[in-house]
């Protein structure tokens, strides 16, 4: 009988741990309709929402992936006991289009504990749901030379 594969220690060499999140628009929607636009004021900072924002309203899905991202973000840190400190991870829509991550306090401190420099992130949505899956950019270790 072949034996199991067995994953490297986590945060040894070459750990990398991806994040993924999937959020329902419809939960969204309902919540929107619910609470308004201020209860995601509390997940969303002030930038984030502008992003979401078209000239006939806010997107349902730009945000709905805003917030796919920033929980598939923080997955990648893998930290135990700690809630997601929605302000401090930022999702930023690049002059490409593409989404950037942006780490501020204590997300920096935690990605920093993990050895991550940065995390790069993909969204995608369809009608029902956002779905967004992040990777983290390991922070190069200093080169120690065995003959010093």
């Amino acid at each position: 009988m072949p034996a199991r594969p067995a994953a490297p220690p986590a945060g040894g060499l070459g750990w990398a741990n991806l994040g993924m999140d999937i959020v329902s628009v419809n939960r969204v929607r309902r919540l929107l309709a619910q609470y308004g636009e201020g209860f995601f004021e509390r997940m969303l900072t002030p930038g984030e929402l502008a992003d979401c924002r078209t000239s006939s309203g806010l997107d349902v899905l730009s945000l709905c992936g805003r917030i796919a991202a920033k929980e598939a973000a923080f997955k990648t840190l893998r930290v135990r006991g700690r809630f997601l400190p929605w302000p401090d991870i930022v999702v930023r829509r690049s002059e490409g289009g593409w989404p950037l991550v942006e780490l501020h306090r204590s997300a920096a401190e935690m990605a920093a504990e993990s050895g991550i420099a940065e995390i790069t992130v993909s969204i995608s949505h369809d009608v029902d749901y956002a779905v967004a899956v992040a990777a983290p950019i390991i922070a190069p270790t200093p080169y120690v030379s065995s003959s010093s």
